[in-house]
């Protein structure tokens, strides 16, 4: 009987796991509204559009699921009696310019809120199969922050699970704030 040495079985089969869980973060931008309170909120719905009728059901249940796969993670509940947030997406299938605005880090602007800084408005190219995804403030009817990914190598394929969950993680990992009241519960039902 043969012996299979250990390690290399080992660095084998790891390297088949990264590659079922690693993704290709695609580039993205963002944009966010000065009076979004982003450490306040802790609860979402989606918000219906006619555009993503588009889209087979099939492929707007792997949006649909993508997104809320994420918003779980950052501790946000769905609930469709006035939740906080409403999010909802688009597939653009043909290219297009689409206005956004030059800001700094939101992280940094979370660090001072000043909500008195001027927009700088910017004109971007959107390619074919490009995501965007618009998160609003239900009681302030208005949007607060949009990502939006295109792979610039290119389209997203909108039929295949893991070019969706890459598309959207991509997006949502520029969306960093946990659920308001999230991470205490976390640390409440460790310290138990």
């Amino acid at each position: 009987m043969q012996k299979i040495p250990l390690l290399p079985s080992f660095l084998f089969i790891s390297a088949i796991m990264m590659g079922c869980f690693s993704y290709r973060e695609l580039p993205v931008e963002y944009d966010y509204s000065y009076k979004g309170r982003f450490d306040k909120y802790n609860s979402y719905d989606f918000l219906i559009q006619g555009e993503n009728q588009k889209l087979s059901t099939e492929n707007r249940s792997l949006i649909y699921g993508a997104i809320e796969s994420h918003m779980k993670f950052l501790g946000y509940k769905r609930k469709d009696n006035k939740p906080d947030l409403l999010l909802s997406f688009r597939v653009f299938a043909d290219s297009l310019n689409f206005r956004g605005y030059n800001q700094p880090r939101i992280e940094d602007w979370m660090a001072k809120k000043d909500p008195d800084l001027e927009y700088e408005r910017l004109k971007i190219g959107m390619k074919q199969g490009t995501l965007l995804i618009q998160i609003f403030d239900r009681k302030q009817k208005s949007s607060i922050w949009q990502g939006y990914a295109t792979d610039h190598y290119g389209k997203v394929n909108f039929t295949d699970l893991r070019d969706v969950n890459n598309a959207v993680k991509s997006i949502l990992n520029k969306y960093q704030f946990f659920a308001d009241g999230f991470l205490e519960e976390q640390q409440r039902a460790i310290s138990e």
